[in-house]
């Protein structure tokens, strides 16, 4: 069969910012929790609420700081694409695929991305930020919502994730779970992915021309 809709996160799916971030809440980490040197990857995937919830509960004056402190790092990112993200969805819209952002990202976020990238939005149909949806990634309430706002039927969309929190979304939404390996390892996403890639290329080796022709046969 052939997907109607491709459904993708931004950060590590989209956009190339999760090694940014790692370096943003490392710093967070030493300066909170110096005995937790992981503490960057404890926390991958989770929203700003999660983390407070799980780490800063209560903790008003140092949510606030965090919160400001992050404000000012996304305003000073670099929002590179995936390598040949921008190609690849162009050739899906032109075959009338619908295409759609699902993230966790809120809208102060995604200004920095519009600012970056004037022609973002002219790439989906569809942009659904966290002032979207009830509950976080692992729950699917964002990737029903998606598939929802363009009327598709269960098992009509593919979902696009890197994060275990996301990949989890995505199977919870009972969707065919495309993994990008851009935050964690190969072995890690396969656990929950049906087809792992390494990015939208369609060049490379005969290894991954094959991917990115099984990538490809899903909607086309």
């Amino acid at each position: 069969m052939a997907y109607k809709a491709a459904l993708f996160d931004l950060d590590g799916v989209v956009i190339d910012t999760e090694r940014q971030y790692s370096k943003f809440w490392g710093r967070v980490g030493k300066r909170y929790f110096p005995d937790q040197p992981d503490f960057a990857e404890k926390i991958k995937g989770s929203t700003l609420v999660q983390i407070y919830d799980r780490y800063f509960k209560g903790e008003t004056d140092k949510q606030q700081a965090i919160t400001k402190g992050l404000d000012d790092f996304e305003r000073s990112m670099d929002y590179v694409f995936i390598p040949g993200f921008c190609a690849f969805v162009g050739m899906l819209r032109a075959h009338g695929v619908k295409t759609a952002v699902v993230t966790s990202s809120n809208l102060v976020k995604m200004a920095n991305v519009y600012r970056a990238h004037p022609d973002f939005k002219n790439l989906f149909d569809a942009i659904l930020t966290s002032e979207d949806f009830d509950k976080s990634k692992p729950d699917p309430d964002c990737y029903l919502k998606a598939e929802q706002c363009f009327g598709f039927q269960l098992g009509e969309c593919v979902g696009f994730e890197d994060s275990i929190n996301g990949l989890k979304a995505v199977k919870a939404a009972k969707m065919l779970c495309v993994g990008l390996a851009t935050t964690n390892p190969k072995e890690v996403v396969s656990r929950y992915a049906d087809l792992v890639i390494d990015n939208y290329l369609q060049d490379g080796d005969v290894k991954a021309r094959a991917t990115y022709n099984k990538l490809l046969s899903l909607f086309v």
